[in-house]
């Protein structure tokens, strides 16, 4: 219906023009000769009347229909307590109940007008009101006025008819008493910065009625709690700002007075006494506060003028910039472990800030921790970190070079079949042959740090293995030096490789007389030690048991601090260049490891150093110890079928040559697949496989297991640049099996080969 109105009052003027256009055709036309267009034009001159006076009815019936919702209006809000209007599109007012004469009078005829002093811009609030209430049909908000606040409320009541209805309420602040009541000084401001409202108490203080809050507080943007500067109508003057937020994005600001000093005094001897560091730091990071227990951790002076960035670094970063953040809220705060640059030295802090506000000032609170020890803990997983993956490189070079060792002294042990000792080139092969036996001594060293070398354990006596080293020892040592070994008694027995432990022995007691280059006295010393409970030294978590403990003294230069977490890490030395490769102590280091023991190290600078070495007591049974007599295999020709499986095309031509050389057949495979593919033919027999350990695709365990499915006599010999270690497991699930560490030699490989098939 209201749309049906607003189209017939557009057209009325329309169509009283094309009435008279119409009535002045039909006059021309009926004067006319012409009867068919007479009577056609006296037509269209009927239909336009009949539309005229039909648009006609429909506005007469719009506006009885206003008229109506006008009276009906009146009828319903005309005795509400409530003030009312009704408005046209353009503001007029068209009706006011006895609530809005009484409150506003009957001069205003507008309501912009009669709101203009109730609250600040209504022509903005009325007409962003009236523009949702056309299209969602009603619309409301509550806004700030002189008296307290007021909700406006606004219905679309006709095709241009808006009933607007305004309810005040109290003051809803200051605990149900109104603002004007309050003695703190008040005022509400929109996000825009206007204020709207003030009280009697800011009125007075600022002489006058403020307009903008810019003109108010000369801080920018100031916080609950800070400290703000107020322009007073006799000066400026300090109080604490708190903010409340009100409705429709308002902000209601009280200003508070400053707290009183003896308060502020306790404050601070609170301060001073909490037993937890604390230092208090300006905006612009200078030091204000230190309690007592801050200026011992960090060795403070009463009268120092520091900085943030004084005290402590190691952000990676200027700390100052933490700091700031903190201030300006950019970041909350959080925990950072530093360096401090007071105290103690290679000290470490968790420093904690947190923003705070004192006496209407914002600063930093800065809580302070000891971190010295677990930043130290955590320099030891690193440093753990980094030795494990030393150590696998160690072990994955020493492979790689395994390999080439192995076909390089095979080739050399080839050469010197085909040569008698009076020939030229016989000792250079031997040059040659010895060389690379160093070069695998030195892998050898590799893979003892990596704990990858092949051990033969055994169950061993350390008084015995000492006496029978006594000798070797004091040749090594010199005369300069005297060597002094002391055993303890009932210390048991342990499981180790022997020749590996008399190697540990040997590099420790070295590297004690490489120490002492004016001479002294290198101790040897054994002690049988029960522990109650789990030891934890450095990284390394010892467990409770028995354990027979070694000890080589020195009284050497010692090793300084800084060099004691790297004494173990492979090419580390402190000696000059030429005196010693630094795979010394990594090859100890890699065996006590692999041999299930731990090593420890105390030094002094001046004074000497102690190793210790701590091995488990190995308690065997009689009947387990088993001594295979030694018997020394002699290398004849053989005969039987050899499947040969090695991914390096030199080690395998070397092998396949010294096994033919002996009288085998041998069959040759690059990979575990082509093997498999072999042993497709039945017809095939294979006495011995000779296998890689570590191959791409399938290694050698794996393809192994397949083929003794279908052929379970065959004999099998393993070969690995790596450790047997690596092996144990899955040889022990493969029957007629041993192992071959490289590099091997012919006669080594031959040997091995023979023993399997004979």
């Amino acid at each position: 219906m209201v749309e049906v109105v607003d189209v017939a009052r557009s057209l009325s003027s329309r169509a009283k023009f094309l009435l008279a256009a119409a009535l002045a055709s039909g006059v021309v036309f009926l004067f006319s000769d012409q009867a068919v267009v007479r009577l056609m034009a006296a037509t269209v001159t009927l239909s336009l009347v009949a539309v005229i006076i039909i648009l006609r009815g429909v506005a007469y019936l719009a506006d009885r229909s206003d008229r109506q919702a006008e009276n009906a209006i009146s009828g319903l809000v005309g005795n509400d307590a409530t003030p009312c209007f009704t408005t046209d599109v353009s503001g007029q007012i068209l009706f006011r109940n006895a609530a809005a004469r009484t409150r506003f009078g009957e001069t205003p005829l507008t309501l912009v007008s009669a709101l203009d002093d109730h609250f600040a811009s209504p022509a903005s609030v009325l007409y962003r009101l009236q523009s949702r209430a056309r299209t969602a049909g009603a619309a409301r908000e509550d806004v700030v006025t002189r008296r307290g606040h007021s909700r406006l409320s606004v219905h679309r009541v006709g095709s241009d008819r808006f009933l607007w209805r305004l309810e005040e309420f109290v003051d809803r602040s200051s605990t149900g008493r109104g603002a004007e009541t309050l003695s703190l000084p008040m005022l509400v401001a929109n996000k825009s910065g206007v204020i709207l409202f003030s009280n009697e108490a800011m009125r007075r203080l600022l002489g006058g009625r403020p307009k903008r809050l810019d003109r108010v507080l000369t801080s920018s943007n100031p916080h609950t709690g800070e400290e703000v500067e107020v322009a007073g109508v006799d000066g400026p003057l300090r109080a604490i700002l708190a903010e409340v937020e009100g409705p429709g994005e308002r902000r209601e600001i009280y200003l508070l007075p400053i707290p009183d000093r003896a308060t502020h005094a306790q404050i601070l001897e609170d301060f001073e006494n909490v037993p937890v560091a604390l230092l208090r730091f300006s905006a612009q990071g200078s030091l204000l506060m230190a309690n007592r227990a801050a200026r011992d951790l960090l060795d403070l002076p009463l009268a120092e003028d520091l900085c943030f960035h004084d005290l402590y670094e190691g952000l990676g970063r200027p700390v100052q910039d933490w700091l700031s953040d903190v201030v300006t809220e950019r970041n909350g705060g959080g925990s950072e472990v530093l360096s401090a640059r007071k105290g103690s030295p290679e000290s470490f802090h968790q420093v904690t800030l947190r923003r705070v506000v004192d006496l209407g000032r914002p600063g930093v609170l800065a809580v302070i921790q000891d971190a010295t020890a677990m930043k130290l803990l955590e320099a030891q997983f690193v440093q753990s970190q980094k030795m494990q993956a030393i150590g696998q490189l160690a072990g994955g070079i020493a492979h790689d070079f395994n390999n080439l060792l192995t076909a390089i002294s095979g080739h050399c042990d080839l050469l010197l079949l085909r040569h008698a000792q009076e020939d030229g080139d016989y000792a250079d092969l031997v040059q040659i042959h010895q060389n690379a036996n160093r070069a695998a001594a030195l892998v050898g060293q590799l893979l003892a740090y990596s704990r990858k070398q092949t051990l033969k354990p055994e169950q061993i006596d350390l008084q015995e293995v000492l006496s029978d080293l006594t000798h070797l020892l004091n040749r090594l040592v010199g005369e300069k030096i005297q060597l002094k070994l002391s055993h303890a008694a009932g210390l048991g027995m342990i499981r180790a490789d022997k020749r590996q432990l008399e190697q540990v022995l040997m590099n420790l007691v070295v590297n004690a007389r490489d120490a002492m280059l004016e001479g002294g006295v290198i101790q040897v010393e054994t002690e049988a030690l029960t522990l109650l409970e789990e030891m934890r030294r450095d990284q390394a978590v010892v467990p409770a048991g028995n354990y027979a403990v070694i000890r080589v003294l020195d009284n050497g230069e010692g090793i300084a601090p800084d060099s004691l977490n790297k004494i173990f890490e492979p090419f580390f030395t402190t000696k000059r260049l030429g005196e010693g490769t630094g795979l010394g102590l990594s090859t100890v280091y890699g065996i006590v490891k692999q041999s299930g023991g731990f090593i420890f190290v105390d030094s002094t600078v001046g004074e000497g150093s102690v190793f210790h070495l701590y091995f488990p007591i190995h308690h065997a049974k009689a009947e387990d110890i088993v001594v295979s007599p030694k018997r020394k295999i002699v290398v004849r020709q053989g005969e039987g079928v050899v499947l040969l499986v090695e991914d390096e095309a030199p080690v395998r031509a070397f092998a396949s040559r010294a096994l033919r050389m002996r009288g085998y057949t041998v069959l040759e495979a690059e990979s575990a697949e082509v093997a498999l593919e072999l042993l497709k033919d039945k017809s095939l027999e294979v006495d011995c496989f000779v296998t890689d350990v570590v191959m791409p695709g399938l290694d050698g365990p794996s393809w192994v297991k397949l083929a003794l499915e279908h052929r379970p006599n065959v004999r099998v010999v393993f070969v690995s640049g790596y450790a047997e270690d690596s092996l144990s497991e899955e040889q022990g699930r493969i029957p007629n099996s041993v192992f071959l560490a490289k590099p091997f030699s012919l006669n080594e490989l031959a040997a091995t080969v023979q023993g399997q098939i004979h």
